[in-house]
């Protein structure tokens, strides 16, 4: 007869918080590009990043409208955010130390953007949701909303995680 597996014991609250913001570090602050864009953490679980619009972010100069790269480069950032909590939460059991080892073999495989409205707003907010977290590879689905909740894009991505 097989004994009944316990799950290992999840990491306390003061090593929690520890990764938390260790995790907001790394997306707003470690990830340069991230920091070009000006992208801020606004709420941790479930992961959303906003970002301010700034004459630099422009595509198209004679609207004002949110360069392209930009809306594409936050999908990406926001799908492998959503993975890292997603990881962080795979293996709960793990310090803040294990978990930040784990993310330095994240990396986008494929991503495809589907570009619905002109990128208009005073601000842009970005979430995520994570489709599968296997043992090699995760995959997201993205949203990127304006000031107005009008959705501007949406994005489906597969990121290496091992």
């Amino acid at each position: 007869m097989l004994a009944a597996m316990t799950p290992p014991p999840r990491r306390n609250a003061a090593e929690q918080a520890r990764l938390d913001a260790e995790l907001i570090k790394l997306a707003e602050q470690h990830i340069r590009f991230n920091q070009v864009l000006g992208l801020k953490m606004i709420t941790a679980r479930p992961p959303t990043l906003r970002f301010e619009m700034r004459p630099e972010l422009v595509g198209h100069h004679l609207y004002g409208r949110l360069h392209g790269g930009v809306i594409s480069a936050t999908l990406d950032a926001m799908g492998g955010v959503a993975l890292m909590w997603a990881i962080s939460e795979k293996h709960a059991e793990e310090s803040t130390m294990q978990v930040m080892h784990r993310y330095s073999r994240l990396g986008t495989i494929d991503l495809r953007v589907d570009y619905l409205r002109p990128g208009l707003g005073k601000h842009f907010t970005a979430s995520a949701e994570v489709v599968r977290l296997g043992g090699r590879v995760g995959s997201t689905q993205m949203r990127l909303v304006n000031d107005e909740d009008t959705l501007i894009a949406t994005a489906a991505a597969a990121y290496v995680v091992s």
